[in-house]
């Protein structure tokens, strides 16, 4: 291969690399950018001739500044992040829904709408027909249990009592 053609390429591709990371940022093509382009520089003056030496010292140094420096790169350059608990349940209490679907106490086959989907649902007691508004108490398993608007908050003795007749 032409020592000259070889030399350009570690130079473009190393410059091609290196723009790469403003498209995909991650660190890694910018550290095989800057080495391809060190070997091209190092080439061009003369340093290194062979392309066998050119690509070892491609691969080499790499290595050395992927595994030396990346670390202090994301330590000191950290992405943007966003964290938030994704706990649908809690979100979803005590949310106003639609019945899209006759609602009852006895099966899971009544339906609302919760978020633009529609969802299983039952009652606490007494059947809901469609159109009504109901409120999120609990879910279970994918089944949303709700209540009609307007009915009394059930004691903590309701709760337990309710939570016996489960069991």
């Amino acid at each position: 291969m032409d020592t000259e053609l070889l030399t350009w390429i570690f130079l473009g591709g190393g410059i091609l690399l290196m723009l790469l990371e403003f498209i995909a940022p991650s660190g890694l093509a910018l550290f095989l950018g800057f080495s391809g382009l060190s070997v091209g520089i190092l080439r061009f003056l003369g340093i290194l001739t062979g392309t066998g030496s050119s690509i070892a010292a491609w691969l080499i140094l790499s290595v050395v500044l992927t595994i030396a420096i990346r670390p202090f790169i994301k330590k000191y350059f950290k992405a943007e992040s966003f964290f938030k608990y994704a706990d649908e349940d809690y979100e979803a209490m005590d949310q106003i829904v639609e019945v899209t679907e006759t609602v009852n106490d006895e099966d899971n086959n009544g339906k609302i709408r919760l978020n633009g989907t529609t969802w299983r649902a039952r009652s606490l007691e007494g059947s809901i027909k469609p159109g009504k508004k109901v409120r999120i108490r609990y879910r279970e398993n994918t089944t949303w249990i709700v209540e009609p608007i307007g009915v009394k908050e059930p004691t903590k003795e309701q709760l337990r009592n309710l939570k016996k007749n489960k069991n």
